[in-house]
């Protein structure tokens, strides 16, 4: 699914193994928002993580910028069918963040600038499966595709990449986000095609 050893990509998997069910592959990259699109400054711009007990903890894009730079090469999955191969970005792994939180909860809500919302289990966004995204095939992520920094989580749905992330809450219960509130699954595990409630 992903790599973070530069120049290494190990033995080539053929596309029968690296399509998830329903899926087909497409070279472009979609514009999906279910609003406008927010424009957020670096200068302005924050990611908090607030524990379950309200203790926040907070960086600015400087801050960011100064953790720990990953580069990965990933496959991501969107719940509307397209499935696009080897996307390139860079930016900095949730693990970073979380190295000074304690924390006993399970669960996160991600909030977005523009009020989206959706809801990850913890250990999806730890031990190197998440990250804070700023890079892009090796430009600034664009506005349009959730820049300045977004979410990647590539081994689900990619409506769990919150576009525009603000911060994570953490919570001791499940709480679910802007689509899963509406019908989408409330985990989105793109090889069991978890689309909807009831997959």
């Amino acid at each position: 699914m992903s790599s973070f050893s530069p120049g290494f990509r190990g033995r080539a998997r053929s596309l029968a193994d690296r399509l998830p069910p329903g899926q087909y592959p497409t070279e472009q990259f979609p514009v999906l928002s279910a609003g406008p699109t927010p424009r957020v400054p670096t200068e302005t711009w924050a990611f908090t993580v607030t524990t379950e007990e309200g203790r926040a903890h907070q960086w600015t894009w400087e801050e960011m910028m100064a953790l720990p730079q990953q580069d990965t090469v990933t496959d991501i999955h969107c719940v509307t069918r397209w499935s696009k191969f080897d996307t390139e970005w860079r930016g900095v792994s949730l693990d970073a963040f979380f190295e000074d939180v304690e924390t006993a909860a399970e669960y996160a809500v991600v909030h977005s600038h523009g009020g989206y919302t959706t809801n990850v289990p913890l250990e999806d966004l730890l031990d190197g499966k998440a990250w804070i995204a700023h890079t892009y095939d090796g430009y600034p992520l664009s506005p349009e595709h959730g820049g300045p920094a977004r979410l990647l989580v590539p081994h689900l749905y990619f409506w769990k990449s919150a576009k525009w992330v603000s911060g994570l809450q953490l919570t001791l219960e499940d709480e679910p986000g802007f689509w899963e509130s509406v019908g989408y699954h409330n985990y989105g595990d793109p090889w069991r095609e978890q689309r909807n409630w009831g997959d």
